[in-house]
């Protein structure tokens, strides 16, 4: 992956300047520097950070792990369990110390903190996502900073996040945020991996397109993390399809989080390359589970991805899982790759009755018109636009 010239580099403090709101991400192997307790110090830092940070005028939103490595350390185990119920006891011990610790390095500031526990359900469902939503903006309005996790004591493989990284850009969407940044054991983004080649090379941006190229994005380097570069890669990327520029750096440096946002070239910054999506969109493009499939053909899949129109039933070809009216499906063109989610206007078997035809015969075919599209432009987003 080519390191980008000079003069693409954009001016960070302009840049970060106009950041009123954002959202930490804090990894388990900064927060317990590759051991399985909390180092107190390095919480102790990130709260003296985070506080003078909000003292300039910025809300924060603190999403932490920490959860099952401090519960690992008090149960005395020698590794990190693998067992979902294993880890979910693991959670529940060590949230509870992981809470306290904060909120005692966060009480020699003044600043009150919030427990903020969530599943993967709680934001794919709309209601439950808004009411996040407003209990995150009640929580800052309130001079209060969340502190985000997952909810490792109830959460299993259907309806976990996969990890704390994606669920930092799904919180950054969902707060309006206006910076997301991962502080993590490594410098940022690198063209190979440094831990073994000398000739690897910090990359300092990335644009939107360019986060689908190919890089270094290896492993954890402690064996206390979970998604490794990957994963903060791929939610660097679900950021910027809201509009969010990431950055990720070292959080086991000195002092990274203010030298950052003062403008210092610390880390790998991720540019979107697409403006902010309306907050439906947003919900649609990124915490939404789709529960049907509608094939389109390729005219309607070019009409939708490059004029921006509507889904009407004569681009339908069909549809592959049941689903009712209200409910997001997922849209593939002929070869089954998604590149759209939307809201469907009908249900699977009334668009079964209707595909191929023509918007005036949709009475005439059922009896009744609830609309004339299968999915309306402004409850429909693009979510893969190059397949």
């Amino acid at each position: 992956m080519p390191v980008p010239s000079p003069t693409r580099l954009p001016d960070r403090p302009a840049l970060l300047q106009g950041v009123r709101r954002l959202v930490v991400k804090v990894g388990s192997g900064v927060l317990s520097r590759g051991s399985f307790t909390l180092d107190t110090r390095t919480i102790q830092s990130l709260a003296a950070q985070l506080s003078a940070c909000r003292a300039a005028g910025r809300q924060v939103a603190l999403v932490s792990s920490g959860a099952i490595v401090a519960g690992v350390g008090r149960l005395g185990l020698a590794e990190r369990p693998r067992s979902i119920p294993l880890k979910q006891a693991a959670a529940a011990i060590g949230q509870g110390a992981l809470i306290w610790t904060y909120e005692e390095a966060f009480a020699a500031h003044g600043v009150k903190v919030a427990q903020v526990l969530l599943t993967g359900e709680d934001l794919r469902d709309r209601a439950r996502y808004l009411n996040a939503r407003n209990t995150l903006f009640t929580l800052l309005e309130l001079g209060v900073l969340p502190i985000i996790n997952e909810n490792d004591t109830v959460a299993v493989e259907e309806i976990k996040f996969g990890d704390n990284d994606r669920l930092s850009a799904l919180v950054a969407a969902l707060v309006d945020a206006d910076l997301l940044v991962i502080l993590t054991d490594t410098d940022g983004l690198f063209t190979a991996d440094p831990r073994r080649s000398p000739k690897a090379r910090l990359i300092p941006v990335v644009t939107g397109g360019e986060a689908k190229g190919a890089y270094w994005a290896g492993a954890p380097a402690t064996g206390t993390g979970v998604g490794g570069m990957a994963s903060k890669v791929e939610a660097a990327r679900l950021a910027a399809a809201s509009g969010i520029p990431t950055l990720i750096a070292n959080g086991t440096a000195p002092d990274t989080l203010t030298r950052l946002l003062a403008g210092e070239t610390l880390g790998t910054l991720f540019l979107p390359d697409a403006e902010r999506l309306a907050g439906r969109k947003r919900w649609l493009a990124l915490a939404s589970r789709p529960k049907g499939v509608i094939v389109v053909d390729e005219g309607a899949k070019r009409a939708l991805t490059e004029r921006g129109k509507s889904l009407l039933p004569s681009g339908v070809k069909g549809t592959l899982k049941p689903f009712g009216v209200g409910d997001v499906v997922s849209l593939v063109g002929p070869d089954h790759a998604e590149f759209a989610r939307g809201l469907a206007n009908y249900t699977a078997e009334e668009v079964e009755r209707i595909k191929g035809i023509k918007t005036g015969e949709i009475q005439r075919t059922l009896g009744y018109r609830h609309s004339d599209e299968v999915i309306h432009r402004d409850n429909l987003v693009i979510v893969n636009e190059g397949r």
